[in-house]
């Protein structure tokens, strides 16, 4: 039995296994209508391709959550990923578990 995504009333969602510019718009959009639907958390565990764009998307599901009152936890950011976020000077907008 798995235990839930983050505390008792979490929703997670995931960023699937590619993020980069060629799908970042549709998966803005798609992680828009997650985070309208009550998703508190976004689960980048099986993010292997990406680019700058998926830094892009993240950040502005935050400003999605945010702008809803709620908060969006990123979990499971890859090491590049945050690595990409430090030398853009964004790593402290993503607060996730690396």
């Amino acid at each position: 039995m798995s235990s839930p995504a983050i505390g008792a009333q979490a929703t997670r969602f995931e960023t699937g296994a590619s993020l980069t510019h060629a799908s970042a718009k549709a998966a803005l959009e798609a992680g828009r209508r997650q985070i309208a639907a009550g998703a508190t958390a976004v689960d980048c565990a099986s993010l292997a391709q990406f680019d700058s764009s998926a830094l892009a998307v993240l950040l502005a599901w935050r400003r999605t959550a945010l702008a809803r009152g709620a908060n969006l936890e990123i979990v499971n950011l890859p090491a590049g990923l945050a690595s990409l976020a430090r030398a853009y000077g964004v790593d402290t907008l993503l607060s996730g578990r690396h």
